[in-house]
């Protein structure tokens, strides 16, 4: 009778050994060996595997600016997107040590003491002067589903990968808020080098405004040229006021990105003192983002996760197994309840549960948990192909702004003798003062147009640090 008892439970375990609904893996995602417009040489791809890439500098190293650097260790420890991001990756965290539990049997303790009164008329009187009747047990009973066809498998690799997701989407919260700290600290330089250039501009129109004025009074030009140098300054005050405006906006800004209330923002450094290039940056090659982006990194993990719950689907559609065990005491009268072996009961059971109509619901579930998927697949292919664009686009972007400002720079010098020697023929009668208005109002555009094209060059460097995954070490 023992053997036959333990038939089943046998048999259960042995079918443990059948094909479960399992097995994900990375699609193949066709990258081309390098980024548009660059080209490894030809004796490097030996060490492709190993390039030092931008990616992986900590941003400590990557920005050299000591207060842009203390406004990104700010920034990462108090910015509330990241917090959340975080308690996203503890929650994920939970649920990965809770599905590892799930091949443990569930236990339960009980105790039990019931006390009824039948009725005397009833089916079941008690006998002649006993009151009530009283039964007292306590057990001890376990219950275990068998992992036949994976489904607690792939559960706890659904869980792994949604925790594996957090842990990379925390990352990608991360590099974004690195880039978004230097940007804004980028952007508020621009905007306080732009003031000095404005008010320069501005102290040299009102000069020239002196001396039309005093040539005005000697009658050397006319009343035209006093109005409009006029107008020229009160344009350079009405700029200087509309940058104060965009200034305190933007501290207001790195100040809620950095998780505090707006204050001002102190910037030691000047914007054209600071480094531009990315001497020493190399940017590896496509491949490695599968590995460096954690969005990317986060897409596949997203698919895993789809796999896995598209194998949890399908594995319900079959029969469960389970064994379930219980032992306990029970007795009528409280003296008898730990008298042994009497009251002394156990329960064992072995059962097979194979749904048979459900309305469609499990075949349906298991349909659109493929659907899904096929949709991460998607979702991956576009995150891989969107990581090698924007790479892509910040290269191009280092490149050409720096070849755009070498030309800007030269303007700008040019342009500047050109104002100057503007203003001495002016002051020796030689010049009309409409052509010294025409050349200062070309210097001031050339040096704003190098402000923003500095700006620009640091922000396609930071951008293409953020792009290929960099800011999160």
């Amino acid at each position: 009778m023992k053997t036959k008892g333990l038939f089943l439970p046998l048999c259960i375990v042995a079918l443990g050994g059948c094909a479960s609904f399992d097995g994900s893996a990375r699609p193949d995602v066709d990258l081309p060996g390098s980024y548009r417009g660059t080209q490894l040489p030809e004796d490097d791809a030996a060490r492709t595997a190993e390039v030092l890439v931008a990616a992986r500098i900590p941003y400590r190293e990557f920005f050299r600016d000591p207060q842009l650097v203390q406004l990104i260790g700010d920034a990462l420890g108090h910015n509330h997107d990241l917090l959340v991001a975080i308690k996203s990756m503890e929650s994920a965290r939970l649920g990965l040590g809770q599905s590892k539990l799930a091949y443990l049997p569930a236990v339960q303790l009980g105790a039990e003491v019931s006390s009824a009164r039948p009725s005397d008329n009833g089916s079941s009187p008690l006998p002649a002067g006993q009151e009530s009747a009283e039964e007292y047990s306590a057990s001890f009973g376990a219950s275990w589903e068998l992992d036949v066809w994976g489904k607690i498998r792939n559960s706890e690799k659904a869980a792994l990968a949604r925790y594996l997701s957090s842990v990379e989407a925390e990352k990608a919260v991360r590099t974004r808020l690195v880039a978004d700290v230097a940007e804004g600290y980028y952007n508020l330089l621009a905007l306080r080098h732009r003031q000095e250039v404005l008010t320069t501009s501005m102290e040299l129109a009102e000069r020239t405004l002196s001396m039309l004025q005093l040539q005005y009074e000697a009658g050397l030009v006319n009343s035209l040229g006093v109005e409009r140098q006029q107008a020229v300054v009160a344009a350079r005050r009405s700029s200087l006021f509309e940058l104060q405006r965009l200034e305190t906006v933007q501290e207001n800004a790195l100040s809620v990105l950095c998780g505090r209330l707006p204050e001002i923002i102190e910037t030691p450094a000047a914007l054209l003192s600071l480094d531009a290039g990315t001497g020493g940056m190399e940017e590896g090659v496509p491949a490695l983002l599968l590995q460096n982006r954690p969005d990317v990194k986060r897409a596949e993990m997203e698919l895993m996760r789809a796999h896995s719950e598209a194998g949890v689907a399908a594995a319900r559609l079959y029969p469960s197994f389970t064994i379930s065990a219980e032992w306990g005491v029970n007795a009528l009268r409280e003296s008898d309840w730990f008298s042994f072996p009497g009251s002394i009961f156990s329960f064992l059971q072995g059962a097979v549960l194979q749904p048979v109509f459900q309305r469609g619901e499990l075949k349906t579930a298991a349909g659109q948990a493929n659907i899904e998927r096929d949709k991460e697949e998607i979702r991956f292919r576009q995150a891989v192909v969107e990581s090698v664009r924007e790479v892509s686009d910040a290269l191009a972007g280092v490149k050409q702004l720096e070849d755009r400002e070498r030309e800007t720079s030269r303007q700008v010098r040019s342009l500047r003798s050109a104002a100057d020697n503007a203003l001495l023929l002016f002051q020796s009668g030689m010049a009309d003062y409409l052509d010294v208005i025409s050349a200062q109002e070309a210097v001031l555009d050339a040096e704003l147009s190098l402000a923003d094209l500095r700006r620009g060059r640091l922000a396609a460097r930071t951008e293409l640090y953020r792009a290929l995954g960099g800011g999160w070490q």
